[in-house]
C-alpha cells in the first residue's frame, strides 16, 4: 500500500534522484521555462514549489535551506533577486505543467513545466497594463435592460435637436 506516499521514485536511486531533481530545478530557474518528461515535470514541480516559497523572505537562513537542495550560487542569487521579486504576491502555485506531444523515440509523455509569472502570452496584467475587467455570468435583469435602454436613447435624442435645421 502507498499511504502517504508522495514522491516519484522515477525508477531511480535516492542520490540519483536528488541530483535530477536539483538540475531539473537549477534549468527551471535559469530558463523560466524546461521541456520534460510528464512524470519528472510532476515530481519537479513537488520539489520546487516549497523552494520558491522559502525564496519570497530574503534572509540569510531562507538561503541556506534552499542552497542545501539546489548546491548552485548563480541559480540562488537568481531566485532570491528576479524570481523573487515576481512571485513576491502569488500565495501559491509557481509552477504551471503544460503537456506536449508524446516523444518519438520511446513514446514517453512529454510535458513543458514553466514558472507562471514569467510568461507574457498567458499573463494579461504584462501585456494589457491593467486589471482584467470582471464580468457578470449571469442573465442581466429587467431593470438592467430597461436602465440600458434609457441611456441609448437618451443621446440620441439630444444629437437629434442639437443639428441645425434649415429652413
Amino acid at each position: 500500500m502507498r499511504h502517504g506516499v508522495k514522491n516519484n521514485h522515477l525508477g531511480r536511486t535516492t542520490p540519483h534522484r536528488k541530483a535530477l531533481l536539483r538540475n531539473l530545478s537549477i534549468a527551471l530557474i535559469e530558463h523560466k521555462r524546461i521541456v520534460t518528461t510528464l512524470a519528472k515535470a510532476k515530481a519537479l514541480r513537488i520539489f520546487i514549489e516549497p523552494l520558491l516559497t522559502k525564496s519570497k523572505t530574503d534572509t540569510t537562513h531562507q538561503r541556506r535551506i534552499v542552497f542545501s537542495y539546489l548546491q548552485n550560487n548563480d541559480a540562488l542569487k537568481e531566485l532570491f533577486s528576479v524570481v523573487n521579486s515576481k512571485i513576491a504576491d502569488r500565495p501559491g502555485g509557481y509552477t504551471r505543467i503544460i503537456k506536449l506531444d508524446r516523444r518519438l523515440g520511446d513514446a514517453a509523455d512529454m510535458a513543458m513545466i514553466e514558472l507562471v509569472d514569467f510568461n507574457e502570452v498567458y499573463n494579461v496584467k504584462t501585456v494589457v497594463g491593467e486589471e482584467k475587467k470582471k464580468t457578470r455570468r449571469g442573465r442581466p435583469t429587467k431593470k438592467a435592460e430597461a436602465k440600458v435602454e434609457e441611456v441609448v436613447e437618451a443621446p440620441v435624442a439630444e444629437t437629434a435637436t442639437d443639428e441645425p435645421t434649415e429652413a
